[in-house]
């Protein structure tokens, strides 16, 4: 092993694997696994580690696996899309991983290549798709966790909560760009203040980037005079500019993906949050439980894919919405509610 990963290490310095190099960030170890267990691979996102990011929360899953499951695990930070391949193919010509993770769709088109020469290595790809029979794919029905703070953000506008929120009708979503993955948020958010409110108006524009929090933030400010005073986004980096004109202007704004509500505690009422350590959890449990299949698996709220959380907010949402909140999870559960994935 210790030589497959130091060829790694000669083709791109910048590549850190935990099974033979030191100084990198921590991995599985062999010893502490349960004998004969799966031995995983993960391939992060080239953000890395650190900061609550999507990479995070895998390793959450991944850890979760050790505990119950007893696995052992090699994770990999790449720096480039250079990397991503690499490793991708090292990792899989050892033939000593019984699963290896790869996250997110920056890593699909190295995938496509890597997986269709090694057809009987398992791979699990997370937050993205591949058709490929070797290839699990995990992603999260954003449309069911943003229907849930679609409702709230209507359901908290009729109370007045906070003092920052009117009875008015309108409110806002701004993506990062307009493509079909941001409109499920949009679709799904729309479509859950329109289950408590049919005449409320949702107001959807969207940034153009992911990386452009000066747009995201115009968009905001022209919603707000609009009389949006909840605005919630899909924009990755973009909604620093949201939160920016939510704290300028005094109106709340609703996170997503992570819990991103110590960002601005005072104005950010609640986050959608996509599961991903869910997806790596079940992913690794496929192969564990010898259940693996080479499919798309969607994840929503009765898998624990997707969620809200209002935990770290200053902005106390009453217990009579919790409990109605609740009941409409129930009801998209059961199949009472469906939700749009796409907007009309």
């Amino acid at each position: 092993m210790k030589k497959q990963l130091k060829r790694i290490a000669a083709v791109s310095m910048a590549v850190c694997l935990t099974a033979s190099m030191a100084g990198c960030a921590a991995g599985g170890d062999e010893e502490e696994g349960t004998p004969g267990a799966p031995h995983i691979g993960i391939i992060f996102t080239q953000a890395g580690l650190g900061g609550n990011s999507f990479n995070d929360l895998d390793l959450e899953g991944v850890r979760k696996a050790a505990e119950d499951f007893g696995i052992t695990y090699d994770q990999v930070e790449p720096k480039s899309v250079a990397d991503e391949e690499i490793i991708q193919d090292e990792m899989a010509s050892s033939e000593e991983y019984d699963l290896i993770i790869c996250v997110g769709d920056e890593q699909v088109d190295a995938l496509e290549n890597v997986a269709s020469v090694y057809t009987d290595q398992k791979f699990a790809l997370l937050d993205a798709t591949s058709d490929l029979p070797n290839v699990a794919s995990y992603s999260c029905k954003a449309q069911e966790g943003s229907f849930m703070v679609g409702a709230l953000a209507v359901l908290a506008k009729q109370e007045q909560i906070d003092g920052k929120l009117s009875d008015g009708d309108t409110i806002g979503f701004i993506g990062g760009v307009d493509n079909p993955l941001i409109n499920e948020f949009a679709a799904g958010y729309r479509a859950g203040a329109e289950y408590v409110d049919p005449d409320i108006n949702v107001l959807i524009d969207y940034a153009g980037s992911f990386n452009d929090p000066t747009t995201a933030k115009t968009i905001a400010n022209t919603f707000n005079e609009k009389g949006a005073d909840v605005i919630f986004h899909a924009a990755g980096a973009s909604g620093m500019g949201v939160f920016q004109a939510a704290e300028e202007k005094g109106f709340a704004a609703i996170g997503v993906n992570l819990n991103q509500n110590n960002i601005a505690p005072d104005y950010i009422m609640a986050s959608m949050l996509k599961k991903l350590d869910t997806c790596a959890y079940e992913a690794i449990a496929s192969v564990v439980n010898d259940t693996y299949t080479g499919e798309n698996q969607l994840l929503g709220l009765s898998d624990g894919g997707v969620d809200y959380t209002v935990e770290g907010s200053n902005i106390k949402v009453p217990d009579d919405i919790i409990s109605r909140l609740d009941e409409i999870r129930e009801e998209i559960i059961s199949g009472e509610i469906e939700v749009p994935n796409e907007l009309d």
